[in-house]
């Protein structure tokens, strides 16, 4: 399959993504003194700007590439939440099954940035039994409900804000394998999920370390990929593990072996926000598209490396990825 075909591909998909929905809060600027209060930065505020970050950026990122997708998470009855939603609507991304709670505050990240570099991050949430207390009972029967309309794959994002448990969890993977439907997991190892049953296992190399329950190299030691894939097999058994690897690419195992390890497709860096979210949108589709493994990682390689081009939470539309496969 060409990367045309597979691109094409994409438009007939219909994906699910499930988990911490938030609103990413960008506050443009610049510094030209340091405040005589404290030894902090002044930063003279010349615009905001709003995009939609967690699962809601994974979201986005698979209708930039031309799918039909479904977004279920919690968002509060709160202004933050309506500008969330619209956001969603403006980018072509379902949001009628989504949880609104009078309890569960939308999650809100602002960032303050001058001159291109970030000088703060603000972040504002509720307590994480809010959210857990809204999934069990109304976020898992909603997203039981799309599971049976005909998608091709979920995703589960998880950013350890509450939102998705191990009932929660348990309950989307037994629907996905009833329906034949692809589940892949970006996970979060502090929130201590039994991830048995994942089709897409997509760590970063800390979070990989977390899972296997192994300790961070120490200084001049090598990353012991080999141990890490060799053991989240063992624990989990995922039919396909991704890490993310940084600037030293993207690691692909299949039944615990280390099969291929592909080199960052990234030519400038300016920011990696998000980039996770549009590693696990992308492979998705790849493989939802009828792509086989090395093939789906390699797309998903140049489509973060667009992304981490950018400054700010951002996506990745069909024709940069497809000027970067050509390339």
């Amino acid at each position: 399959m060409t990367p045309s075909q597979l691109l094409e591909n994409f438009s007939r998909l219909r994906v699910l993504v499930v988990g911490d929905i938030m609103l990413d809060h960008y506050v443009w600027g610049d510094v030209s003194r340091i405040s005589p209060e404290a030894p902090v930065p002044v930063v003279l505020v010349e615009r905001d700007s709003y995009t939609a970050g967690g699962a809601a950026n994974v979201a986005h990122n698979l209708s930039s590439l031309g799918l039909s997708v479904e977004l279920i998470g919690i968002v509060g009855d709160d202004e933050a939440g309506r500008r969330l939603c619209g956001l969603l609507a403006e980018n072509n991304v379902s949001a009628a099954r989504c949880v609104v709670s009078s309890s569960a505050p939308t999650i809100v990240k602002t960032r303050v940035m001058a001159r291109k570099q970030q000088v703060c991050r603000i972040d504002r949430e509720g307590a994480r039994g809010h959210y857990g207390h809204a999934a069990e009972s109304e976020l898992l029967p909603r997203v039981l409900e799309a599971l049976a309309t005909g998608v091709q794959a979920v995703i589960v994002s998880d950013y350890a804000k509450g939102g998705l448990n191990q009932v929660v969890l348990e309950g989307i993977l037994a629907a996905a394998k009833r329906h034949g439907v692809l589940a892949a997991v970006d996970p979060k190892p502090a929130r201590k999920l039994n991830l048995t049953g994942v089709g897409l296992l997509t760590p970063n190399r800390h979070e990989a370390l977390e899972l296997a329950g192994l300790p961070e190299p120490s200084v001049g030691e090598p990353y012991p990929l080999e141990a890490v894939c060799a053991r989240i097999y063992e624990l989990f058994a995922p039919s396909l593990l991704v890490v993310t690897l940084g600037a030293d690419g993207m690691a692909l195992s299949l039944g615990g072996r280390v099969e291929q390890v592909i080199p960052t497709a990234a030519r400038e860096v300016y920011d990696v926000s998000g980039a996770g979210d549009t590693v696990i949108a992308t492979l998705t589709a790849a493989l939802a598209a009828g792509a086989d493994p090395v093939a789906a990682v390699h797309v998903a390689n140049h489509a973060a490396g667009v992304v981490v081009s950018k400054l700010g939470t951002a996506v990745v539309t069909t024709d940069e990825l497809r000027r970067e496969l050509d390339r």
